[in-house]
């Protein structure tokens, strides 16, 4: 499994007017091919009026599926340029499906080009592109007393904070590759004279956004 990756962090959708056509972007993460599918054709459903419904996804590991069509444009004008968004910002795990409602003007081929690559951007932007980091968590116990120190420089530093829990003493959840584990004990030693007790918990992958962990 690859230690990193980028991907979206939730469904959304953003709509877009190119000379009275209307361009709906949806971007969505998805585990597998089959989800995929599945939510292109809720999109489908959804928008069984619209004029075309265009999906493109890449999925598995080095982008092994990746998949689009036209869904009635002029041949390599609509899903290609999504497809091309998608691996241009090296995505992974990701669907895209662009919702056109036709607005009388012909946009001729290098305007659907540009009218599919723009609604797959809106759809990932408003879908929340993030990195995905395989990392572990690690949690560290410490007195009360010593949390504004220990706050101060997680702070201050490029650390991880996952979350702290509040009980008689303060659990801080710290996220570290494993490799900067060791390294991130010294620091939390430094910290608090070593009046902390410590546990390595599972390896997952976590959402990171700016040096953020978004849960």
């Amino acid at each position: 499994m690859e230690a990193q990756y980028r991907t979206v962090l939730e469904e959304a959708s953003d709509e877009i007017e190119i000379k009275k056509s209307r361009f709906i972007g949806y971007a969505k993460p998805i585990e597998t091919e089959e989800e995929a599918l599945e939510f292109i054709e809720h999109i489908k459903k959804k928008h069984r009026d619209a004029t075309h419904n265009v999906p493109a996804y890449v999925v598995g590991e080095n982008n092994k599926v990746q998949r689009c069509n036209d869904d009635g444009e002029p041949s390599g004008t609509a899903g290609v340029p999504m497809l091309e968004v998608l691996k241009k910002e090296n995505l992974r795990n990701v669907v895209v499906v662009v919702t056109r409602y036709f607005g009388g003007v012909k946009l001729g081929v290098g305007g659907l080009v540009r009218a599919y690559t723009k609604g797959a951007k809106a759809g990932l932007e408003a879908a929340k592109i993030i990195e995905k980091v395989k990392l572990y968590a690690v949690k560290y116990k410490l007195d009360y007393s010593l949390l504004g120190k220990v706050d101060y420089e997680i702070e201050k530093g490029d650390i991880l904070l996952a979350r702290k829990n509040y009980s008689e003493v303060v659990e801080v959840v710290l996220l570290s590759k494993e490799d900067e584990i060791e390294n991130l004990n010294k620091l939390m030693a430094e910290w608090t004279q070593g009046q902390f007790d410590y546990e390595v918990l599972d390896e997952n992958y976590y959402n990171i956004v700016d040096n953020k962990v978004i849960i």
